[in-house]
C-alpha cells in the first residue's frame, strides 16, 4: 500500500492540475467564451504545446499500464504501436494538415463534408463520438481504476467516479485551452515518472547481460525483438505490423477528432506541422520508458526479485498464471522507494486525466458543431458551448457504464487495438482516397463508410462469439484491419465508377493533384522546416528498427 506522504503528494498534484485547468479557463470580467475559443483555443496554439498535447492525449494511464503488461507478457513487440506512430505523424504533417488548416474546418467530419457530402459528415461524427467514449475514455478509466485499487485499496468504481468528476470539472468549464494547458504539464510529469520507474527497475537488475541471460534461460530472447517472423504467436509479425498498423494509425493520428483537434487549434499551418513532428520524436520514448519496464519486471519475476503472489490467477496458454494487468502498479509499490511513489502515482493520473480531458473536448466539439448546429444552424455561440458541456457530462456517465464489459479483456492494450482494428478501415479508406484520388466520389465514400462499418461490426461479433472455430477468429487483429481496409478500398473504387464524382468548389481544392505536390510548400527555414524534420525522423526510426530487428 502507498504511504501517507505519497498520498499527500498525489492529492496535491490532483488539486494543482484542477486549479491550473480552472485558472486557464478564466475570462476577463464582462467577456464571454466564444465557441471558437472554447473548442479550438481561439486558434492560438504553438508547436511545442501542440506536440506535448498530442502526446498527452495519446498516452493515457491505459498506455502506462497496458504497455508495461505487454512488455511483461510478450516483450518489446507492442512497442511497434509507438514507433510506427512516428511515420503516421509524418503523414499527418505533410499530407493531411495542409487541407485541414486551409479549409478552415473546426472538425474532421466538417472536412469530410467539404470533400464529399453531409451524409459522410454525419456518419463520421457519430462514429467519432462513440469511439471517443469507448476507446479514449472507458478503456482509460478501466486502467486507472485497476491501478488505484491496487495501490490504495479503493474500490475501482469509486476512484473512477472521483477522477471523472475532477477532470470533467475543468474540461467542461474551460474547453480546449484548459485541456492543452494541463496536458502540457501532464506530459512532462508523465515522462519523468516513467523514466523514474525504468531507472529503479534497472537498478534491481544491473546489466544488459543479465537481461539477455535470463531471457535465454527462459527461451524468451525474442522478447527483445521488434520485428517478429510470420506466424509469431503474438499475432504481430512484421507483415501484420507493416500492413495492419498504417490502417489503424492513419485513422488514429490523421482522422480521429480527439487527436487532430490539437493541430486544428494551431496558430498557423507551420505550427501545426512542426507540432505534429515534435510529437513524432517524443513517440520514440515509450518503448524505453513504458514497454521496457514491463520486460524488466519479467526478468525480476523470473529471478525472484518481484512478487506477483497478490495477483489473481487467469488461464493463459493452458496454464494458470498471474493476471499481469496490475504489474505496473506492483512495480511502483515493490521497486520504488517511499516518497517517490507519490510522483509516480501523479504520473499515472496525468496520463488518465489528460486522455479523458482531450476526449471530452472532442466529443463536445463534435456534438455541437457536427450534430446540433447542423439541426439548428442559427444557434448562438453561448448555446453551442452549453450543448458541448452537457454532451461531455453525458459521455462521462456512459463511459463508466461500459467498464464491466471492457474488463473482460485479458490484455487491455490488445483489447483497445482489437476494437480500433474493426472501426478504423472504412474511415482510413475514405480519407486516403479522398486526398489522393480526385475520382473518389461522395456517394462512393458515403456507402463505403456505411458498408465498411457494418462489415467491421459483423466481423468483430463473429470473432468474439465463435473465436478460433471460424477462419475469421484465427486471423490476427492487425491483419484483419488490413483485409477490412482492402475490402473498403475495392468498394469505394467500384462505387466511384458507378456514381461518378461531381466536384464542388470546395472538394476540387481538397485533394493532391500529384504525389509530389505536398512537398512543394516551403515551410520554415533551417532545422524547423517540416521536410528536414520529417527526413530526420524517418532516419532515426529506420536506425532504431535496425538495432532492435
Amino acid at each position: 500500500m502507498v504511504s501517507t506522504p505519497d498520498i499527500i503528494i498525489t492529492i496535491a498534484y490532483i488539486l494543482f492540475i484542477v486549479t491550473i485547468g480552472l485558472w486557464s479557463s478564466k475570462k476577463k470580467a464582462g467577456t464571454t467564451t466564444t465557441s471558437k475559443e472554447y473548442f479550438l483555443a481561439g486558434k492560438t496554439l504553438r508547436w511545442p504545446v501542440i506536440g506535448l498535447a498530442l502526446f498527452a492525449t495519446n498516452i493515457s494511464c491505459l498506455h502506462l499500464i497496458s504497455l508495461a503488461q505487454s512488455g511483461f507478457d510478450t516483450g518489446l513487440i507492442y512497442g511497434n504501436f509507438e514507433w510506427m506512430a512516428a511515420f503516421t505523424l509524418i503523414l499527418l504533417a505533410v499530407l493531411f494538415i495542409p487541407f485541414y488548416i486551409r479549409s478552415g474546418v473546426s472538425t474532421l467530419p466538417d472536412f469530410l463534408e467539404k470533400r464529399y457530402n453531409g451524409a459522410c459528415r454525419n456518419w463520421l461524427a457519430g462514429i467519432s463520438i462513440v469511439s471517443a467514449v469507448v476507446i479514449h475514455i472507458a478503456f482509460s478509466f478501466l486502467a486507472g481504476g485497476i491501478v488505484l485499487e491496487t495501490l490504495f485499496g479503493i474500490n475501482m468504481y469509486v476512484s473512477i467516479i472521483i477522477i471523472a468528476a475532477l477532470t470533467g470539472l475543468y474540461t467542461i468549464i474551460g474547453g480546449l485551452r484548459a485541456v492543452v494547458m494541463t496536458e502540457s504539464i501532464q506530459s512532462i510529469v508523465l515522462i519523468i515518472g516513467a523514466i523514474l520507474i525504468t531507472y529503479f527497475a534497472w537498478q534491481h537488475i544491473g546489466s544488459w547481460e543479465q537481461i539477455k541471460t535470463v531471457l535465454h534461460e527462459n527461451n524468451s530472447l525474442d522478447k527483445l525483438s521488434m520485428i517478429r517472423p510470420i506466424g509469431d504467436k503474438s499475432g504481430l509479425s512484421w507483415v501484420a505490423v507493416f500492413l495492419g498498423y498504417p490502417v489503424i494509425g492513419i485513422w488514429y493520428w490523421c482522422a480521429d477528432q480527439t487527436i487532430v483537434q490539437r493541430a486544428l487549434g494551431a496558430k498557423d499551418e507551420n505550427h501545426a506541422k512542426v507540432g505534429s513532428l515534435f510529437c513524432g520524436f517524443i513517440k520514440i520514448l515509450p518503448v524505453f520508458i513504458f514497454v521496457f519496464p514491463g520486460l524488466l519486471a519479467f526478468i525480476l519475476y523470473k529471478t525472484g526479485g518481484f512478487d506477483l503472489s497478490s495477483l489473481p490467477k487467469v488461464m493463459k496458454d493452458g496454464e494458470m498464471v498471474p493476471d499481469s494487468k496490475a504489474v505496473y502498479a506492483l512495480m511502483i509499490t515493490q521497486l520504488v522507494p517511499k516518497g517517490v511513489v507519490g510522483i509516480l502515482v501523479a504520473a499515472l493520473l496525468s496520463g488518465l486525466m489528460s486522455q479523458i480531458a482531450g476526449a471530452l473536448n472532442s466529443i463536445s466539439t463534435l456534438a455541437s458543431y457536427d450534430l446540433y448546429k447542423r439541426i439548428k444552424p442559427d444557434t448562438a455561440d453561448k448555446k453551442l458551448v452549453w450543448v458541448g458541456r452537457w454532451t461531455a457530462g453525458i459521455a462521462l456517465l456512459l463511459s463508466v457504464l461500459l467498464l464491466p464489459l471492457l474488463n473482460q479483456y485479458q490484455s487491455l492494450f490488445e483489447g483497445l487495438s482489437d476494437v480500433i482494428a474493426h472501426i478504423a478501415p472504412p474511415i482510413t479508406c475514405v480519407f486516403l482516397l479522398g486526398i489522393f484520388w480526385g475520382k473518389a466520389s461522395a456517394k462512393a465514400a458515403q456507402y463505403t463508410l456505411w458498408i465498411g462499418s457494418v462489415l467491421g461490426v459483423v466481423v468483430f461479433i463473429i470473432n468474439k462469439t465463435a473465436g478460433d472455430a471460424t477462419l475469421i477468429g484465427r486471423i490476427p487483429f492487425m491483419m484483419m484491419a488490413f483485409y477490412l481496409f482492402m475490402a473498403c478500398v475495392i468498394i469505394q473504387v467500384i462505387l466511384s465508377y458507378i456514381f461518378p464524382v461531381q466536384h464542388t468548389e470546395d472538394s476540387e481544392k481538397l485533394y493532391w493533384k500529384s504525389i509530389w505536390e505536398p512537398l512543394k510548400e516551403k515551410g520554415w527555414p533551417g532545422l524547423g522546416n517540416y521536410k528536414v524534420l520529417s527526413f530526420l525522423l524517418i532516419a532515426v526510426m529506420v536506425a532504431l528498427y535496425w538495432v532492435f530487428r
